[in-house]
Parts: structure tokens; sequence; C-alpha cells
């Protein structure tokens, strides 16, 4: 079974603003040089940043700056074995277990794809409990206000397509499950039977070339995706929207540009899947991306928000 996403890697120019970027998002710092940055989340999930003509990396997908690399953590040599077979007549296909412990292969869209044993770690963090009418779980404690955020993990990608139906058929031949889609315009997918709603979510827009839209990072909670998305205002970093909550996977989110490419997203109480759920189809609409959200974001120092013209665009919609 694939576990998640236990690395990516980015490339930019924008050196010295993606390590002050990645700093205030709450990241820990594991090296710094010329050529290679190395972030890692709670769990040890790993952000690398790299330039953009490192020839360690496959062509980009894209110009300018941009996500490079996904590595997908899976349990077993067993299954990293199958996913060997499956990708085995894959563009850029390179089996490196007995070296690197690693199976790569270029998707779809040519974005370099690694499957290894996952390398994260089991961590005890825990989000606060929820008081509902019927049930009382948070007792004789407050909710907590987050000055920043530790984003626990990498919670999903977001990628544009021009090739949905071939990315769709690619992706479930390495195991990934359809959580829900916009009939010919999105497909949320998930890498097991159990676990959050999306781990991929692959986005047709028309005229729209393959590219990155956005990563996702898990934080504890909802006050968490409130208090990381006030720090980074403080900071200076610009909100593209948020917050918010999803209608579809029920998550609150706070999305941010970033400079190493698309947007990047605090979220947090995304829905849980089993085998027992079935796909639902959507019409692509402002409402259907988001149950609420607010444009501009909060300003970090009056906590209110921002006199700005809203632009009533939503992911869905961009062209």
């Amino acid at each position: 079974m694939i576990e998640g996403i236990d690395a990516i890697t980015y490339s930019t120019e924008a050196w010295d603003d993606s390590a002050k970027f990645f700093a205030d998002w709450g990241l820990k710092n594991i090296s710094h040089s010329t050529a290679l940055q190395e972030w890692e989340t709670l769990n040890g999930a790993r952000v690398n940043v790299r330039r953009t003509a490192d020839a360690t990396l496959a062509p980009p997908i894209e110009a300018g700056p941009t996500l490079r690399e996904v590595v997908w953590g899976v349990r077993s040599d067993a299954q990293l074995d199958a996913l060997a077979t499956a990708l085995a007549g894959a563009p850029g296909f390179k089996d490196q277990r007995s070296t690197l412990g690693t199976v790569q292969a270029l998707d779809p869209h040519g974005l370099q794809i690694v499957f290894q044993k996952s390398a994260k770690r089991s961590i005890d963090i825990q989000g606060v409990a929820t008081n509902t009418w019927d049930e009382a779980r948070r007792i004789d404690k407050p909710s907590p206000i987050y000055d920043s955020a530790q984003p626990i993990e990498i919670g999903h990608v977001v990628l544009f397509t021009d090739k949905l139906d071939a990315a769709e058929a690619f992706y479930a031949g390495l195991g990934f499950t359809t959580s829900d889609r916009y009939p010919g315009r999105g497909i949320f997918m998930r890498c097991s039977l159990e676990g959050g709603h999306h781990d991929i979510f692959l986005l047709q827009l028309p005229g729209k070339a393959s590219g990155l839209n956005h990563v996702a990072f898990t934080v504890r909670d909802i006050h968490e995706v409130f208090g990381g998305g006030l720090n980074m205002s403080r900071k200076g970093w610009k909100t593209q929207l948020g917050p918010g909550k999803h209608p579809i996977s029920s998550a609150f989110f706070w999305y941010f540009e970033n400079p190493c490419g698309g947007l990047i997203e605090y979220n947090a109480d995304e829905d849980h899947l089993t085998h027992n759920w079935v796909a639902r189809d959507f019409a692509p609409s402002p409402t259907a991306f988001a149950e609420w959200a607010i444009d501009g974001g909060i300003d970090g120092f009056t906590r209110r928000q921002p006199k700005v013209a809203a632009s009533g665009a939503f992911l869905t919609e961009k062209r």
C-alpha cells in the first residue's frame, strides 16, 4: 500500500525568498547550500529546493519555478516490487531497488515520481477536540491559539493536466483510487483505500497546459490553519485565497503564493474514507470549490479582512 508523500522537490531561482518562505511556513531546515535546500515536516516528510537548471532533475513540466519530483512512500519491499512491475514500460523508468531502494518513472505530464519504503516517522500529535451539540469532547479546556504553524505532513499535490483520462488511468494502475470527480474536468484520487480524501488532484481546464497548481500541508486542526495563515500574513506573504472550507473533502484551507511555484496550502479536518466510500460527481463551480472563503485573506496584525476587491476566481474556474 502506498503510504502517502514522502518528499517533494521544487526548482526555483528565488533562492533567498524560498529559504525565508519555508522557515516562515514552519518547516525545519535540515541543510542549506547554494545548490540545495532541505526542509522537513514534523513527521519527516522532506521538501527539497534545487536550482532550475539542476542536471539531477528530470526536465520541468512547465516554465518557471515549479514542482520537479514527488516521492511516494510504501510499506514493504513486496509493494515496491509490484510498483516496479507496473511502471516497467513507463517513460523514464529506472529500477534502483538494489542500490538506492527506489523505483522511478515519469507520469503522463513528465513529472518525475519515485517510490521508496517510507522514511516518515510515527509521531504523537493531537489536534484540539471539538464540542458538538451531542457530545462534549473538550472539557475544562479552551481551544488553542497558534502563533504560527508547524506542518505535520505533506498532504497532497494538485496538478493542472491536459491529459486527464491518461493521468487517471496511470495513477489507477499504480493503486490509486478515485474519491470524487468533476466529470471531464477533475479527479480526486487517494493512494490507498483507507485514508484522507485525496493525495493527488488532477485538474483539466480548457486551454491550460500541464503544470503545478498547489501542494497542501496538513496541520493539527482548524485553529492551526488560522494561526499559520495569520503568521504568514504578518510576515508579508500574499494570500491567494482563504481561510475557507471545501465542501468536497470538508477540509479547512488557506492558500498562499509560493516563490517555488504554484500555490501552497495549510489544511486540516479532511474527510477520512474507506472501501465503503462511493465516488461522487460534481459540477465545477465556486460553491463546489468552497463552501465559504475569504478573498484576500486576513490581515495578521488587525485580525480583520483587508479592504480588497474580490476577484470571484476559484481554482476550478482559473484560466
